[in-house]
């Protein structure tokens, strides 16, 4: 049971791993509304843009305000800084430059000043770059970032003295699994595995299927030239006065029963006899003697043999065969024992113990 609940508690710490690493990865834009009185034109002005990114320990909230700058150091550092106010506005937004220090002193000192929201943008030369800032000690306030291009505009109006007025509003998530050319990705990735897949799968079917087929044509072309061979074979009727009949060393391999008159036996090209019943089954299937395995279409010419394959032909063998109750069995008949072992039958030990003692 001990076990049981670590393996539990590991899953459980792998997974809250995934999800933390996949919540810093997913990060979410902000849309940025400004408007202010243009006295040249007589006219407002107003600009609408998606281009802000919320903070990643900020409330996902919207905030509005007037646009307010720090008035010594833009970047909106130090312990207590002072922002060009107007007590007329009750809610102000604070714009600040981003470096010199971190990103939770600029938000929290902006904050003890009442800022509903802040605004950061980014350093000189980064165009209209963002980046997704972290702030863990500054969580209760609105902050996102814009490009330096789009700060600096407004710090000149409000440097000029128009009066911005500024919107935040959330705006759609991104990341990895967010973004639509992912989806797209992720898509068209889909569609091609599955596509594969299902190629892959049809290929070794269609393989299998052919290999299948190929070799019951292969195993039917065979039995048909076996059936040729087996029509050319010697096949005779067993007679009282034939020596198969009357001894008992001779049998059908196949169904280890002795032969009997009146029986009909086939003659295979290695000279070996088996019963007609017996041996045309086996010849159908295996094609080769059971006993000395020669293949009968090659002996008989039926199958032309793969001038590439080199022929061995079974070792010729001396069968000593012992009628005593004893099973028949085969010596190889090599140049070493060839002078010792002759083919000799007996018909009992006593006469094989008598030639021995005659021998001595």
């Amino acid at each position: 049971m001990g076990k049981k609940t670590e393996q539990c508690l590991l899953i459980a710490l792998c997974l809250s791993g995934l999800v933390r690493y996949s919540t810093a990865l997913v990060f979410w834009t902000a849309v940025v509304e400004l408007n202010y009185w243009n006295g040249l034109k007589n006219e407002t002005v107003e600009r609408y843009c998606e281009c802000g990114v919320f903070g990643r320990n900020s409330p996902l909230e919207g905030a509005s305000g007037t646009v307010m700058l720090p008035t010594d150091d833009p970047r909106g550092c130090g312990p207590d800084p002072v922002y060009r106010r107007n007590s007329s506005y009750p809610t102000w937004i604070a714009l600040v430059k981003r470096g010199n220090c971190t990103f939770s002193e600029k938000i929290n000192a902006a904050y003890r000043h009442g800022a509903a929201g802040i605004v950061v943008y980014n350093v000189d030369g980064s165009g209209n770059s963002t980046t997704h800032m972290a702030h863990s000690d500054a969580t209760d306030i609105v902050a996102i970032m814009i490009g330096n291009l789009q700060g600096m505009d407004i710090v000149k109006l409000v440097n000029s003295g128009v009066e911005v007025n500024l919107r935040i509003e959330v705006g759609n998530p991104h990341g990895p699994w967010m973004d639509t050319y992912w989806l797209y990705f992720l898509s068209i990735a889909f569609f091609i595995v599955t596509a594969a897949s299902i190629a892959y799968f049809v290929f070794i079917s269609a393989n299998r299927l052919y290999n299948m087929r190929m070799q019951q044509r292969s195993e039917r072309r065979l039995k048909s030239e076996a059936k040729k061979a087996i029509g050319q074979l010697q096949v005779r009727t067993l007679k009282r006065a034939d020596e198969e009949v009357n001894s008992e060393s001779y049998m059908c391999a196949v169904c280890i029963e002795n032969y009997k008159a009146g029986e009909v036996v086939t003659v295979l090209t290695c000279d070996h006899i088996f019963h007609k019943a017996c041996i045309e089954p086996w010849l159908l299937e295996r094609r080769t003697c059971p006993m000395c395995k020669c293949d009968i279409l090659k002996a008989l010419g039926v199958e032309e043999e793969d001038k590439d394959e080199i022929s061995i032909s079974p070792p010729e063998v001396t069968v000593i065969t012992v009628t005593g109750g004893d099973a028949m069995y085969e010596v190889p008949l090599t140049e070493a024992t060839a002078p010792d072992l002759d083919s000799h039958r007996y018909d009992n030990r006593a006469f094989e113990a008598d030639s021995e003692a005659a021998r001595g």
